[in-house]
């Protein structure tokens, strides 16, 4: 069977039910040999992070810990941040690609409210050359939505396949789970945490705890 390759980016701060429950979702709808989560360096479209990088992806581990599949936290965006590069997805997507080889499944993971931004990323196009793209609704949301750019819209739908599809092929299909919706954000959680609400069905006791002892999102 192909290898398959999952990739769940974000900033994680904090990390969250919502990214777990993705992430879970669609490695077992793919049967993926590894969901390799990015946490962002420094991302230039965010002002600055609150957590530090190690903290973000310490933070990561208790999230993801007990998950009947593979997990790796790749720290590559990290890496880059601190040489003082800069960290577009386009370069991470090329990495991995490099390691898994041209015949790898490679899925880049999503929310809908990243696939709205789709326009704004590095070199986008260039995106679909190493990867599908998955994406998870959200409540109301649908690929003609009026807040999706047009061009997106005309990739994405024309891109559209089945999971099967992308699991065995290397790249450049698309896919949106209807029946799966995210609706949590880490800065509705950051308000709940800086008002001394513990959010505590949002996020992971482990997480939670890490975030106390470490005084996190306080201010």
């Amino acid at each position: 069977m192909t290898p398959c390759v999952a990739l769940l980016g974000g900033s994680y701060d904090p990390v969250h039910h919502g990214h777990v429950a993705l992430g879970a979702f669609f490695a077992q709808q793919l049967h993926v040999d590894e969901l390799r989560v990015i946490p962002a360096g420094l991302p230039w479209q965010k002002s600055s992070l609150q957590a530090t990088p190690r903290q973000r992806a310490e933070m990561l581990q208790l999230a993801f810990a007990g998950q009947p599949f593979r997990i790796a936290i790749d720290g590559q965006e990290i890496e880059r941040s601190e040489l003082g590069m800069p960290t577009y997805t386009v370069d991470t997507l090329r990495q991995i690609r490099a390691e898994v080889g041209a015949a790898a499944s490679l899925v880049f993971l999503m929310g809908a409210d990243q696939l709205q931004r789709l326009d704004t990323w590095h070199d986008w196009h260039e995106l679909f050359n190493y990867a599908h793209f998955c994406v998870a609704a959200r409540p109301g949301f649908a690929i003609d939505h009026a807040g999706l750019p047009p061009a997106v819209a005309a990739e994405f739908t024309r891109r559209l396949s089945s999971l099967e599809q992308i699991r065995s092929t290397p790249h450049g299909l698309t896919y949106l789970a209807q029946d799966f919706a995210v609706d949590i954000s880490a800065t509705q959680i950051r308000a709940a945490l800086q008002r001394g609400d513990k959010a505590n069905s949002l996020i992971s006791p482990l997480v939670l705890d890490y975030i106390e002892q470490h005084n996190l999102y306080k201010s």
